[in-house]
Parts: structure tokens; C-alpha cells; sequence
């Protein structure tokens, strides 16, 4: 199972208002293991970013100035994508700033590539955290406390960074964070059994081969004196009584 965990930052909160993406972050998960691929790219805007965004963001235009233009990287984006299930915190947001995109490009260069889910399969995390915890705050940084994800990295938002802080967050909602790296050693646990087991000292016994130890005359007595002073009321007691009666 491939997924693609996705972030973006932009100009301003609405495409319609002329806002566009400045920076796409990826990275990949394949069966529940980060595997270290990732997608990152800056992309020129060709408009200023309004204060809040930039507040938000930190990337000014000056920074931005020589970084390709969306229709540059569209086909390497497209690339990472395809086929994967996107996981996204607030998906509606950032999916319609790539439709928009997309729509752009149609317009300037007539290349129809449709919409992101003609390409990839959406999983909103935001949605799924508020059914998980519902009536509680559920942004990135709520959402770290929660599970314990390191997020002291985060003073400002950053594609790459806030999608491989996504994807800490949804490996350990979605069943904890076990066996995450794709390198990590697999032999890890059985190595672990087998080390328990070269510690186990077994002894070897043949059947017939214990010798039996009988108590002598005075261990006998011992036991018989200790025996009654228990008195009648005990389990042993109540045994001689009965002996006693037969």
C-alpha cells in the first residue's frame, strides 16, 4: 500500500481570489514505513503572498524569484502521486489549490490533467481526527501534543517539514509508530527472540533417572507431632479423625 502523506503553502487562503501554491512538500509511506522518498519543491507564484500568509510561511517573493513555475514541475509532481492515497490535513484546502493549478494550465497551455483525484485517492487526516476526538482542538500542533510527536522543529510553517511531521502524527493515530523507517532492521524481533532463547538453561532429565529420598524414622516423628498440634479443626486433623472412625 503506497500513501503519500502532502502539504502546501501559498499566497493567501483562496484560489479564487488569484492565490497561488509557492512550495509542495510529499513524503511516501509503502506499507506503513516512511521510506525516506520524498517530493519538495518551491515554486514561483508570479504574485506577492498577502501578510497573514506570509506571517505563516516565512518564503518571500524575493526568495521565490528564480524558483520554476508550476508548469514547469507539474509532470515530476504528477509523477510522485499517481496512483498513491494522498493524506492530507484539511484536504479540501490544499486539494483546491492544485485543481486550480491545474486549471490554469489548461487555460495557458491547453494540457488537460484533470483534477487530483483523477490521479490519486484523498485521505482527509483532519476529517479522521475529529471523529477520533471530537469537540477537541485537532490542528498539527494539537494533534503532536497529543500523540507525543516531536514538533519542536515547527516555528514556522514548511511543506516538507509539516508533511513528515503529518506523517509521525497519522502512523501513531492510525496504530503507533512501530517499524516506521523502511531501512530499519527487520531481524530486530526474531534476533531478540533468539537471544532470549540462547539464554534459557534447560535441563535434561531421563525418565526413571531422579532418585527418591524417603524420610527416616526421627523426620517421620517430626512430622507426625507437627501434625497434631494443628488439631482436628485442620484439613489434617479432619483426615486422621476419619481414619480413626473406619
Amino acid at each position: 500500500m503506497r500513501q503519500v502523506v502532502l502539504d502546501t503553502e501559498t499566497t493567501g487562503l483562496d484560489p479564487k481570489q488569484g492565490h497561488r501554491i509557492i512550495e509542495i512538500g510529499c513524503v511516501e509511506i509503502i506499507n506503513r514505513k516512511l521510506t525516506h522518498n520524498h517530493y519538495h519543491q518551491y515554486i514561483q507564484p508570479d504574485r506577492e503572498s498577502d501578510e497573514g500568509a506570509l506571517a505563516v510561511h516565512g518564503i518571500t517573493s524575493e526568495f521565490l524569484a528564480d524558483k520554476p513555475r508550476f508548469e514547469d514541475i507539474a509532470d515530476d509532481f504528477l509523477t510522485f502521486i499517481k496512483g498513491a492515497e494522498l493524506i492530507i490535513h484539511n484536504a479540501p484546502f490544499d486539494v483546491g489549490f492544485i485543481d486550480n493549478e491545474f486549471k490554469l494550465l489548461m487555460q495557458k497551455q491547453s494540457v488537460d490533467l484533470g483534477r487530483t483525484t483523477d490521479h490519486a485517492t484523498i485521505l482527509d487526516s483532519l476529517v479522521m481526527a475529529r471523529q477520533m476526538h471530537p469537540g477537541q482542538k485537532n490542528n498539527l500542533d494539537a494533534l503532536c501534543k497529543r500523540y507525543d510527536v516531536n514538533n519542536d522543529k515547527r516555528e514556522l510553517h514548511g511543506a516538507l517539514l509539516d508533511s513528515e511531521i503529518l506523517a509521525d502524527v497519522y502512523l501513531a493515530m492510525t496504530g503507533g509508530q512501530s517499524n516506521l523507517l523502511l531501512d530499519a532492521d527487520d531481524k530486530t524481533e526474531s534476533q531478540g527472540e533468539a537471544s532470549i532463547e540462547s539464554s534459557i538453561i534447560r535441563i535434561e532429565t531421563k525418565p526413571g533417572g531422579l532418585t527418591v529420598i524417603r524420610a527416616n524414622s526421627e523426620e517421620t516423628k517430626l512430622h507426625e507431632e507437627y501434625l497434631q498440634s494443628l488439631g482436628e479443626s485442620s484439613l489434617w486433623g479432619k483426615e486422621a479423625v476419619q481414619k480413626e472412625a473406619k
